[in-house]
């Protein structure tokens, strides 16, 4: 038992360096993130939020202007002067028809993958006047946030005639005028950029949308919805992309319409999981290789053990610096081999061919390589290791069943 104990030591001392190197692992992915972030988004654009055009029209109306002035006597004197002034009025917009697409490609920068996307948008909408009087309807489209490119951006009537746009503290404005009840319509056009999300704002607070269709296409077939937005009314796998429509009537609501785009496996936090859980693994690995070898009669010495966890160490060593230069699947394949190959060979001097491959390699193969893949199963990585955990202890009882513990050594029952 006391040979045991000097495992669990080296076990302890291995934990210290996985620690180390786990710790080293997030400061390096969370030092540089929030700066990578806003580099990336500077390139390629924030998350992007389109909110819906205005239109307005402006009536005169009087209102009452206190003008101050200073008497002889020093006393300050308000007399109120009326004057006539300008106020706008809101037009509701009538009907939006909306066609969008959004091409995803995955960009890494340091340990980081981010999705960015283009988005293609062309935007159809109407206006009616409310009035009797001819007005003079003054439109503006918003353009976003900073670091927000418009390529292609242009804005045509209903016969398909370009209008002249100015552009104005965010916005982009124009002006026609129109007659008593007539139904105007035009249609924005542009192309841009964006990360992580895209969303369409359909009112401003709360508010009634009115004949409102969005079709959104997408060429990835894995599409979710952020916190708070609202579902389409009709989705669909299409090839290798997806589509979604929003159809609506007449709606009163305060939500957005939303697009959460896929996030790739980022290999800094993957490296940092896998090590930080390492110990566990070569805890197996020590159970099952100590409580074999000495029913075997391979008297391993600790100092064996030590090498066996400074060769699981160099899996995750050279795992987590691999993935600065390579992709996950050829770093971790590398790392694999490396640490196996070293456990291998130097168990085979002490142990022999047979037992080194047989016991020791398969169980590297399993309390390494497939511990650590179970990291790759988002949701399922803790259930994974808890069947395995389990699977270990029934095939240690079941061999082990027959073992006389209360020898000096430890021998299968014949």
């Amino acid at each position: 038992m006391k040979r045991f104990s000097f495992v669990l030591v080296v076990w302890f001392g291995c934990c210290l360096g996985w620690v180390a190197l786990g710790t080293s692992l997030v400061a390096r992915t969370g030092e540089w993130s929030g700066e990578i972030k806003a580099r990336v988004h500077k390139l390629w654009g924030p998350p992007m939020e389109q909110g819906l055009p205005s239109a307005s029209y402006r009536v005169k109306g009087e209102a009452t202007v206190n003008t101050a002035t200073r008497a002889a006597d020093g006393r300050v004197i308000e007399t109120p002067i009326p004057r006539v002034v300008e106020e706008p009025v809101a037009v509701p917009i009538e009907a939006s028809t909306l066609d969008v697409r959004l091409d995803l490609e995955h960009r890494r920068k340091g340990l980081l993958w981010f999705p960015t996307y283009g988005v293609e948008f062309t935007g159809r909408y109407a206006f009616v006047n409310p009035t009797e009087e001819p007005r003079l309807l003054q439109y503006s489209f918003p353009l976003g946030a900073e670091n927000t490119v418009f390529d292609g951006f242009e804005v045509r009537d209903a016969a398909g005639a370009l209008r002249d746009v100015g552009f104005r503290s965010g916005n982009a404005e124009w002006s026609e005028s129109v007659a008593p009840h007539e139904r105007r319509e035009f249609t924005v056009k542009y192309r841009s950029r964006g990360t992580s999300t895209w969303k369409y704002q359909l009112t401003q607070g709360t508010g009634q949308v009115k004949n409102f269709r969005l079709a959104l296409a997408t060429n990835f077939p894995n599409v979710d919805f952020p916190p708070g937005s609202i579902s389409p009314a009709r989705h669909s796998r299409e090839g290798r992309g997806w589509q979604g429509e929003w159809v609506f009537q007449s709606l009163v609501a305060n939500a957005p319409i939303g697009i959460l785009l896929p996030e790739r496996l980022n290999p800094g936090p993957l490296a940092a999981r896998i090590t930080f859980f390492a110990p566990v693994g070569l805890l197996f690995f020590f159970f099952v290789v100590a409580i074999v070898a000495h029913a075997q009669g391979q008297n391993n010495h600790p100092m064996n053990y030590f090498f066996f966890g400074s060769a699981f160490f160099a899996f995750h060593l050279l795992f987590a610096y691999l993935v600065d230069h390579l992709a996950i699947a050829p770093s971790f394949t590398i790392s694999s081999a490396t640490s196996i190959l070293l456990v291998v060979t130097y168990a085979r001097l002490f142990t022999g061919w047979r037992f080194a491959l047989r016991l020791i390699g398969v169980a590297q193969l399993l309390y390494l390589v497939l511990f650590s893949y179970t990291f790759f199963w988002e949701g399922f990585t803790g259930l994974a290791i808890t069947i395995g955990a389990i699977l270990t202890l029934f095939v240690m009882m079941q061999y082990t069943g027959r073992v006389q513990w209360d020898q000096p050594q430890l021998r299968r029952a014949a």
